[in-house]
């Protein structure tokens, strides 16, 4: 069985490492990786032994990449393609047609918010998106509930494998960063939220409810990530007098030093599947605050080591950070995170990610 995995290669978040440590579970014989650009996820995943070929793209509307992907399909012979994000996904309705390749995907985000605020041509591609999702042969839900939200969408419920996200869990946390490389003091509650700078993540719902609590009670925020709206988020802040709160970090390749340094990882997505970065901060024994998406509720038991909040809703998030910051107040914030990590570790490792992962291919 030779499968072909096919990304944008731009990512840097979630999807980026998901597919990196899937496929590092499987031999070099068995999987390529094929991007549409040079950059870090390809670096990355050359580094990590990785068979990675890039179909260079002009720009993201350059199709004339698609020929040369089915002849290498045919050259090569792959029983497989695997598709993450809506670009591969829209290609690949060619690639599928061509070859006739047996075609699956994992959806990494909710299609139809792909593409908000981008006027019109969000509209297209939303429609277009949405029409590649009810044409492939199999899907990979990360999550029971993301799996109904497939069914919803008319994708039969015997097409779909829930696979949750996996990662490696270590015995020891990592290595803290030095919080003074922020300027903060060791009493300072800080929070750490990984996560694309886009509409879709909540940033400004965090912002709203950090404004909520009194200033001396005020917690510091770690924004780790890049994205479009990066200049719209900094003056969001700045207009709600938190830029001494609010820390844009950037793309970090320290994101588990980074969470042992926190005292709370935050999520404030108005749509996931099951957050990747929720384990990593697992993996460090830091609690969570969390908006009710996705698969979030089969990770964190609320107020037993987390916070489940609704969507949107930055007065219950204020609640909820207040309650987090008394807890440490008191000493008892840091047993949420070490029974996070327990439950967490015997639930959502990478054996059980490769071995839902290659049922699927056997049945197609």
């Amino acid at each position: 069985m030779k499968v072909l995995h096919l990304i944008s290669g731009g990512e840097t978040g979630g999807s980026r490492k998901h597919v990196i440590t899937l496929l590092e579970q499987f031999s070099k014989e068995e999987v390529v990786l094929a991007l549409m650009q040079e950059g870090p996820f390809a670096e990355e995943a050359r580094e990590k032994g990785i068979r990675t070929e890039v179909f260079s793209q002009s720009s993201r509307y350059d199709l004339s990449i698609l020929k040369k992907i089915v002849q290498f399909i045919k050259e090569e012979n792959f029983d497989i393609l695997h598709t993450h994000g809506p670009r591969a996904n829209l290609f690949s309705i060619y690639l599928k047609k061509k070859t006739g390749i047996r075609w699956v995907t994992t959806v990494h985000s909710d299609p139809s918010l792909d593409f908000v605020k981008s006027g019109i041509k969000g509209k297209v591609f939303t429609s277009l998106s949405m029409y590649a999702v009810k044409k492939m042969d199999g899907y990979f839900a990360v999550s029971e509930r993301f799996k109904q939200n497939l069914m919803k969408l008319g994708v039969s419920g015997n097409k779909i494998q829930t696979v949750y996200n996996g990662i490696h869990f270590t015995k020891e946390k990592a290595e803290p960063i030095n919080r003074s490389e922020f300027v903060l003091k060791p009493e300072d509650f800080v929070m750490s939220m990984v996560a694309r700078l886009h509409p879709i993540k909540g940033h400004t719902i965090v912002f709203e409810a950090m404004k909520q609590i009194e200033e001396e009670k005020r917690p510091h925020l770690l924004l780790v990530g890049d994205g479009p709206i990066k200049e719209e988020l900094e003056k969001e802040a700045a207009n709600r007098q938190l830029n001494s709160h609010v820390h844009f970090l950037g793309f970090r390749s320290d994101v588990d030093q980074i969470y042992a340094a926190s005292d709370l990882a935050l999520l404030a997505s108005y749509s996931e599947s099951f957050p990747l970065a929720l384990l990593e901060a697992a993996n460090q024994h830091v609690p969570i605050v969390t908006t009710d998406v996705g698969g979030v509720r089969e990770l964190v038991q609320n107020e037993e080591t987390g916070w489940i909040v609704p969507v949107g809703d930055a007065s219950a998030y204020a609640k909820a950070l207040r309650q987090a910051i008394h807890l440490r107040g008191e000493g008892r914030l840091a047993q949420m995170g070490e029974k996070l990590y327990f439950y967490s570790s015997q639930r959502y490792s990478l054996e059980q990610l490769e071995e839902a992962t290659r049922s699927l291919y056997k049945r197609l």
